[in-house]
């Protein structure tokens, strides 16, 4: 080759590769209220080969916040009692649906209309936030899944030392679980969470329930109220992040769970470390693994503080017992649950459970 044509192909190589760094460059991620948006969230059920009595049970959107809100709910069946019911401990919402052996496929349709907006707090401001002491409390408790003790709280104290205000404290929590942390897209579901044993084992790994409770525990044990919100994307990413949406004509496979903690003078404030970890591993194809990344400081910056309204919460539950179920506690509560005889299917494989969640925007 010559040196003219050696010069050409390193240009145009090197043209060929600036869209690609010219689009990272210019990649925002900036949520900020700016209306409702209405869906129509369907969840449909057909246990299919049911040759005993059967129950289903739903999570159901059951949150009244600044940023969500349910306008209608409905449900048919083929056949099937069903009742809204509670968890006692945790007040999470539940579809129930129960059907007799002799319903070989018991069929279930749950609707929601839903509205959602973008969420982000206003540093400069100071938050009239009338959440009660005894709420508070709450949410610095330890769950089974989520302890505040021992090595979490060792942990917890090294992260805050010399923190001066509860901001930074849940700003180093934060920085923590990105650099120290990273996605395993190998995790079933959307992870386990139990942030004692990734700390002694040392395998910082996981997904959202994995990486998010490992936030939380760590804000607990640092003395910040901090909690899960369990549910699932909708609909694309308004700013064009593959990852950070999703396809609304199925949602398979979408649950995802975000987090909040309370700052004081801010009140309840956004937080999701975990979609910076799944930016980094899966908004390319190549593993980016450097969190000051073109593409992955924007996300970083904003979840810090803000989410994205194409995103519906169910609940902030834990240890959640299934009214008349067989099977133990659940940790959390975000997908579809079933028990055929008594004996439980698997919610983390939709299609041999079976079921199908859907999104639809409502214009107007």
């Amino acid at each position: 080759m010559t040196p003219m044509k050696r010069r050409r192909l390193l240009q145009a190589s090197l043209l060929a590769g600036l869209p690609a760094f010219a689009a990272a460059q210019e990649r925002r991620f900036e949520p900020r209220p700016q209306g409702w948006r209405t869906f129509d969230v369907t969840t449909t059920v057909q246990l299919k080969d049911a040759a005993a009595a059967s129950t289903v049970w739903l999570p159901l959107a059951s949150l009244d916040t600044p940023w969500q809100r349910t306008l209608d709910t409905q449900w048919t069946s083929n056949g099937g009692e069903l009742r809204l019911a509670a968890d006692g401990d945790t007040g999470a919402r539940v579809l129930v649906a129960q059907f007799g052996a002799d319903r070989a496929t018991p069929t279930l349709t749950l609707t929601q209309r839903i509205q959602t907006q973008n969420r982000a707090v206003d540093w400069q401001a100071r938050s009239a936030d009338a959440t009660s002491a005894e709420e508070l409390r709450r949410w610095v408790a330890p769950s089974s899944l989520i302890a505040t003790d021992g090595i979490v709280r060792k942990v917890a104290q090294q992260i805050t030392a010399g923190a001066r205000s509860d901001r930074e404290k849940a700003q180093r929590i934060y920085d923590w679980v990105v650099v120290s942390t990273y996605r395993d897209p190998k995790v079933r579901g959307c992870g386990v969470g139990d942030i004692k044993t990734m700390l002694e084992t040392n395998n910082l790994s996981g997904k959202c329930a994995d990486l998010n409770a490992l936030f939380v525990g760590l804000c607990r044990a640092a003395g910040l109220p901090a909690r899960d919100i369990y549910g699932v994307r909708l609909v694309p990413s308004a700013f064009g992040y593959r990852e950070l949406g999703a396809n609304p004509a199925s949602l398979k496979g979408a649950q995802h769970c975000r987090a909040e903690v309370w700052l004081k003078g801010h009140g309840w404030v956004a937080m999701d470390p975990a979609d910076v970890a799944k930016v980094m591993r899966q908004e390319t194809p190549e593993w980016i693994k450097d969190a000051g990344h073109p593409l992955v400081t924007p996300v970083r910056k904003a979840l810090f503080g803000s989410w994205e309204g194409n995103w519906m919460g169910y609940n902030s539950a834990s240890d959640v017992a299934l009214p008349g179920a067989r099977q133990p506690r659940l940790g959390f509560l975000m997908y579809p649950q079933a028990e055929v005889g008594g004996v439980a299917r698997d919610p983390y494989a939709p299609d041999d459970f079976s079921y199908q969640i859907t999104a639809k925007e409502i214009a107007g």
